[in-house]
């Protein structure tokens, strides 16, 4: 088994009203997912809304993880901007702040392609020393890691992980098998929906948003994939399945991820997790109708009584 495995959520940055990070309800998110049983956190990823906190915010909200966490389990840092440069600052600063392993994409709004994306991972291995992990989210920064990308990079030590959110399980699955032979490398599902799929396919991890809001239900369906108790974990998936429909509760009123984070943000609200359910600006927050609906959810999933 790979240090990084099992279940690692992309943690919520809770804010207050006036935009602020909430470091007490980001506290308590924390101590959630721990006692959830997850087996790693990673921060300042899509999920987290990294884009919108500055370089200091960033310090800050990982300092603050790994201080929290005090090493019960690793941590993820996303050391995500468009240019090579900005991302070794950013890399520099999560080593220096007691990141575990730094998560990187390909660089975007930048037209390159997969040679200069390769070069980019190079050049940010060579300026740290800490494992880096190749993030392959195409709807975010509008280019593919390829599959002959990410076995390049790993194959030569360049990436220690990938984290998929691309939504090509076709590409996942060859990619699984190209490394089969590397066992230190390891690949996660960012996918909320198909993580039996993904394990059967050989996934050492899964990366759910959704996790915030359910922890202990996506370790339970992890820890059945491992012990190959399928029937019981294609049933949990479907319960989270149905969990998951939160999502596009706000879709149209609101943009795909407002719906998808402020979703979460808006479960664990209600949950008692988190003070507010602010986005950052200028996404919309969830409102109080669409918060109801989300009640509705988390009472027919089992997480309100």
């Amino acid at each position: 088994m790979t240090r990084f495995h099992g279940v690692v959520p992309p943690v919520v940055t809770p804010l207050t009203k006036d935009f602020r990070v909430d470091y007490p309800s980001f506290t308590r998110v924390i101590e959630h997912l721990l006692d959830g049983g997850v087996d790693g956190l990673f921060v300042l990823g899509s999920t987290s809304e990294v884009v919108f906190h500055g370089g200091d915010e960033r310090r800050k909200i990982i300092e603050h993880a790994v201080k929290i966490n005090n090493g019960r389990v690793p941590i993820f840092a996303g050391v995500i901007d468009p240019t090579t440069d900005r991302v070794i600052q950013h890399a520099k600063v999560a080593q220096s702040a007691g990141a575990d392993a730094l998560v990187v994409t390909a660089p975007f709004y930048t037209r390159t392609n997969q040679a200069e994306t390769i070069d980019h991972f190079r050049y940010v291995r060579e300026a740290v020393d800490r494992p880096v992990i190749a993030y392959d989210i195409p709807v975010c920064v509008h280019i593919k890691l390829e599959r002959k990308t990410t076995v390049t990079l790993a194959r030569e030590g360049t990436v220690a992980g990938l984290k998929d959110s691309s939504g090509d399980d076709g590409n996942f699955r060859f990619v699984r098998q190209d490394l089969a032979d590397l066992p230190d490398f390891f690949a996660m599902t960012g996918s909320e929906i198909v993580v039996d799929n993904a394990a059967l396919m050989g996934a050492q991890g899964v990366v759910p948003g959704l996790a915030n809001v359910d922890p202990k239900g996506y370790v339970k369906l992890w820890r059945l994939t491992q012990a190959g108790k399928w029937d019981e974990a294609r049933k949990e998936q479907e319960r989270l399945c149905r969990l998951f429909e939160m999502v596009w509760i706000s879709l149209g009123r609101t943009s795909a991820g407002s719906a998808g984070v402020g979703a979460f943000k808006t479960a664990m609200q209600l949950l008692g997790v988190i003070d507010t359910n602010t986005m950052a600006r200028p996404q919309r927050s969830l409102n109080a109708e669409e918060a109801g609906a989300i009640k509705a959810i988390l009472r027919g999933t089992g997480l309100l009584g």
